[in-house]
């Protein structure tokens, strides 16, 4: 079967030569590296611009390709670039706020900075806590990448597993990071940074002109029901103007309070939370700041970054949105084999359903003039044979035998939608299923048990990203290579930031700290690139895990909600210790673990409430606590932060002035695109 595109020499020339380049610049540039400080800190001599760029790269990856293009392509639409608008602001205040206290603490880790604070016990509980979660971000962006060769590869007419591209893109991460460290990365990021932007601007401008040249399209009719409709395009109308018309109602920056991925009221609060404690207190971020020649070139970077996080938008969530209009069916395609599970369960569930039929290898015809309406459970006899299968009807779901009889609902099965969309899709279905669900329910509260859940989908949107690679891009002048170098660049940087940050918090917050206090420097430059080596491993294995669709359909929600357990309680510690001077040791220890504990609690008890604000709820929480503590037993003189570095702590008013300029800029585009701004 041909795919959507083919690579030719000149995208393998063009991809390859990428990939050589990075790599050897990284280690190139890091050849003289000595010391624990030239490894995890570049010898804190890391210049604005590379500040920045680097920043960005560690940040932007297929978790935003990927995922928040997936969101984009959802009912949320350009909302979801709040994540990328408020970093704007975010970043400016870190920049002036926190960043002169962490060089002049002169610190490796931001666990570190919680011993210079609070206690030796807080800066252990953060190091672990941070590298649990960690494990898991490596794992995020290892699957993320690999979905998206694995599409790609597809479309190409080849398999490819995620496994398989798991372990393609956690080998050149690892390279480059083992060898070089922190000063590997930025250079290397350096490039990727660069790449990534242009990139992106490549795939938003052809996606224009496929829009300008589409007969039809998708349309979210409104994201508050998720009604979605094919509509007819006028020959005589623009590709921008196609666009505004089409998405007009997706280009608001604030959805109703009752949406469960991003109502407008996490923006109050919940949003700047994790905001705040990524772009601040981060490790795989900050230590890029950590490594700064002096504060001003530090500054300098960081409102670098700033600005170039106000474009991401244009060239990330705007090409997700245009990608349902387009391949909206397709999308549908892609989640036939999450469907076919999830619809499998549904009928041995609630075997009298009117909309799910089962059938045993089904001819060629039976699948081509299948209706809509109802769902086909096409079971064969094994994995070889549900892959010959040519599926071009979303209604027909092949599944291997062995799957289908492995299916067992649970005594108390209840099935829940993860977007709007599929409930508009499936309107006849989604009324028998809430008389269903309500049935069960009610027996499991009678019978006082918790009914288990499962997630039904109707899009896969988290390819949108691949719909837009394999059908938009001109073949055989090598821009598909470019665009895919520059993606492979997004995850690989990410994920090389991941592992340098992992690897330092282990090797000065657990192995110096605990395990060898008196270890050479050679030696703890040693543990740190063995245990690159080790969570390189442990992302391999991860990646391939986050492809269940039992866990969600959106990865980008995965990482942004897991972060909870620790993101509200680590703002809420490092913001109380340094405004609150008399708070005492036992205050950082206490914020942390109520936020853990909390957080876990109303993620069981309240599911409903969204995480943004449940985030919201869990900061205020921790803030009464470490008040309370301190209102109880003050210290009886203020904490001073000492200076503790010879780096130059002098302030930039340039980028003070750039920064404001920044802020301004934001609010603006909030005015624009606000209920407002879009209605006129």
């Amino acid at each position: 079967m041909n795919g959507s595109f083919q690579f030719t020499w000149a995208d393998i020339a063009i991809f390859v030569l990428f990939v050589i380049s990075v790599v050897a610049v990284g280690l190139w540039k890091s050849r003289d590296e000595k010391g624990s400080e030239d490894y995890f800190l570049a010898g804190r001599g890391l210049r604005w611009w590379l500040i920045g760029f680097s920043l960005i790269a560690a940040n932007i990856s297929t978790e935003q390709f990927v995922g928040m293009s997936g969101n984009a392509a959802m009912h949320v639409g350009l909302a979801i670039a709040s994540y990328e608008w408020m970093a704007a602001i975010t970043l400016v205040v870190v920049a002036f706020g926190f960043l002169p206290y962490f060089l002049r603490a002169g610190i490796y880790t931001m666990p570190e900075f919680l011993e210079y604070r609070y206690s030796s016990a807080a800066r252990t509980i953060m190091a672990v806590a941070t590298i649990f979660i960690y494990l898991l971000l490596l794992g995020a962006v290892t699957y993320s990448g690999a979905l998206t060769l694995s599409t790609l590869a597809g479309q190409a007419g080849h398999h490819l597993s995620l496994a398989a591209g798991a372990l393609i893109i956690g080998l050149i991460a690892m390279l480059y990071v083992t060898a070089g460290g922190l000063k590997a990365c930025a250079w290397a990021d350096l490039i990727q940074g660069s790449a990534l932007i242009l990139g992106g601007a490549v795939i938003m401008i052809f996606a224009f002109q496929k829009l300008g040249a589409a007969t039809e399209a998708a349309t979210v009719v409104s994201p508050e029901t998720g009604a979605v409709a094919m509509v007819t395009l006028s020959p005589d109308a623009g590709a921008v103007e196609r666009f505004w018309e089409l998405n007009r109602p997706r280009m608001n920056m604030f959805l109703p309070a009752t949406d469960t991925i991003l109502p407008w009221t996490a923006l109050l609060l919940g949003l700047w939370i994790p905001n705040f404690y990524y772009w601040g207190l981060n490790q795989y971020i900050t230590q890029r700041t950590l490594g700064s020649a002096s504060l001003a070139q530090g500054q300098k970077g960081i409102v670098f970054a700033a600005f170039m996080k106000l474009l991401i938008p244009f060239v990330i969530v705007i090409p997700g949105i245009i990608a349902f209009n387009l391949y909206s069916n397709q999308m549908r395609l892609a989640a036939v084999q999450d469907t076919a599970k999830s619809m499998a369960l549904y009928f041995k569930a609630n075997p009298g359903t009117r909309f799910v039929e089962l059938a045993e290898a089904p001819s060629d015809e039976q699948l081509k003039t299948w209706p809509e309406g109802r769902y086909l459970l096409a079971v064969y006899p094994d994995e070889a044979a549900v892959r010959a299968v040519k599926v071009h009807n979303p209604w027909v779901l092949p599944i291997p035998r062995g799957v289908y009889d492995s299916l067992q609902p649970a005594r108390f099965q209840v099935f829940t939608t993860e977007d709007h969309s599929w409930r508009a899709v499936h309107p006849g279905l989604a009324e028998e299923l809430d008389t269903y669900n309500a049935r069960v329910e009610e027996a499991a509260r009678q019978a006082g048990e918790r009914p288990a859940v499962e997630k039904l989908i109707a899009f896969k949107y988290d390819t949108a990203l691949a719909q837009l690679l394999g059908h938009v891009l001109p073949q055989g002048v090598g821009v598909v290579g470019f665009v895919m170098a520059a993606l492979l660049g997004a995850v690989v940087s990410s994920l090389a930031a991941m592992l340098n940050a992992a690897s330092t918090i282990f090797a000065m917050d657990v192995f110096k700290k605990f395990l060898n206090p008196q270890a050479s420097q050679e030696r703890i430059v040693w543990v740190g690139r063995v245990s690159v080596v080790a969570f390189t491993a442990l992302a391999v294995f991860l990646a391939p895990q986050l492809g269940n669709p039992k866990i969600s359909n959106s990865i980008f929600t995965i990482i942004q909600e897991s972060q909870g357990f620790i993101s509200p309680g680590i703002l809420a510690v490092f913001v109380f210790g340094l405004i609150v001077r008399r708070g005492p040791a036992i205050c950082g220890v206490a914020g942390l673990l109520t936020n853990m504990v909390a957080y876990g609690t109303l993620k069981l008890l309240v599911p409903e409430l969204q995480f943004l604000n449940r985030m919201a709820v869990c900061f205020g929480l921790c803030l009464l606590v470490m008040g309370a503590i301190t209102l109880a037993r003050p210290l009886p003189q203020p904490v001073e932060f000492k200076q503790q570095s010879a780096i130059a702590l002098e302030s930039s008013q340039g980028a003070k002035l750039a920064g404001l300029v920044v802020i301004v800029i934001t609010l603006s585009l909030y005015a624009i695109f606000s209920p407002w701004g879009v209605a006129r």
